[in-house]
């Protein structure tokens, strides 16, 4: 069992750290707004921290699970960052989805620091979570990497080392890309359907058994037939997300055509006041405004 810092106690963090405690681990928390890093320890125990820097004094592992670039860099770097209160060979895991740019800079200054990066985004969503059974898409130093396996394990149905640094990062782009397209098609076979008279449910009985099944479909096609959105992964992280894979595609000379149409056709679910509503929305905007 480890000394263990987690940053960041929202809808994901909050179970992950969760699973650590449960798993024996010796976990200090630290979340921006106090109340609930207060809140996460009179639930599971352990300690919370006012400070990135207080929380990691004397872990040996950080993990962080927060917004955005701008947030990562401010809970690691600074004097309250965790960086400073790092000791060398110590490891700092990244479950935030963030740029590769973030991560490489970030890999660079903990290393001057002896400290090992991983930056190791998430997908399964908040049930994913909350059941320990996220896909951990992992990049980093094959030995930073193989420390901080066991740890990640407590909240992991699989976990791998996809490369060096920001090869996680990457491959979790990539798993946003498949996710946009295939939300799309389903939003609009069902969209088709119901224009057709069709039984949504009982055509996805069938069609779910094909090639045509996914996890989208098992699990969201029920709530989008429903207008049923608040739940699941925002439209507002989502888009938070395709932004760093277009930027991405530039930087590299890759040729995103759908995602970059869906990127915007989620802006149109923003702009009906979805930013909030899961992303299977988008079977809601052609409800609204078909394909205009």
């Amino acid at each position: 069992m480890a000394r263990v810092a987690f940053l960041g106690l929202g809808v994901m963090g909050a179970p992950m750290a969760g699973h650590l405690a449960r798993a024996g681990h010796d976990v200090t928390v630290y979340n921006r707004t106090a109340a609930k890093a207060e809140a996460w320890v009179k639930a599971n125990g352990g300690q919370a921290a006012a400070t990135p820097f207080a929380a990691a004094e004397g872990a040996e592992f950080v993990m962080a699970c927060v917004g955005n670039d701008d947030d990562l860099r401010a809970i690691c770097t600074g004097a309250e960052g965790a960086f400073s209160a790092m000791n060398a060979g110590t490891v700092f895991v990244d479950h935030t989805t963030v740029s590769a740019q973030v991560t490489r800079e970030l890999y660079a200054k903990a290393k001057e620091r002896g400290v090992g990066f991983v930056d190791a985004p998430v997908s399964g969503g908040q049930a994913g979570a909350e059941n320990g059974a996220l896909s951990i898409m992992c990049g980093g130093d094959e030995d930073d990497y193989g420390r901080a396996e066991p740890v990640m394990a407590a909240y992991a149905r699989i976990s791998k080392r996809m490369g060096e640094t920001g090869a996680g990062q990457i491959t979790k782009m990539m798993n946003q890309i498949c996710i946009a397209g295939v939300l799309q098609g389903l939003a609009e076979a069902l969209h088709f359907g119901e224009k057709s008279g069709m039984d949504g449910r009982a055509v996805v009985e069938v069609i779910s058994q094909g090639a045509a099944g996914s996890w989208q479909m098992a699990n969201r096609h029920g709530t989008m037939l429903d207008g049923e959105f608040n739940h699941g992964f925002a439209v507002d992280w989502m888009r938070k997300d395709l932004g760093i894979c277009l930027s991405a595609a530039d930087e590299v000379g890759a040729s995103l055509p759908l995602t970059a149409l869906i990127d915007q056709f989620y802006k149109d679910v923003q702009s009906m006041g979805g930013g909030r509503w899961d992303t299977s929305a988008l079977i809601e905007r052609l409800r609204r405004f078909g394909g205009a």
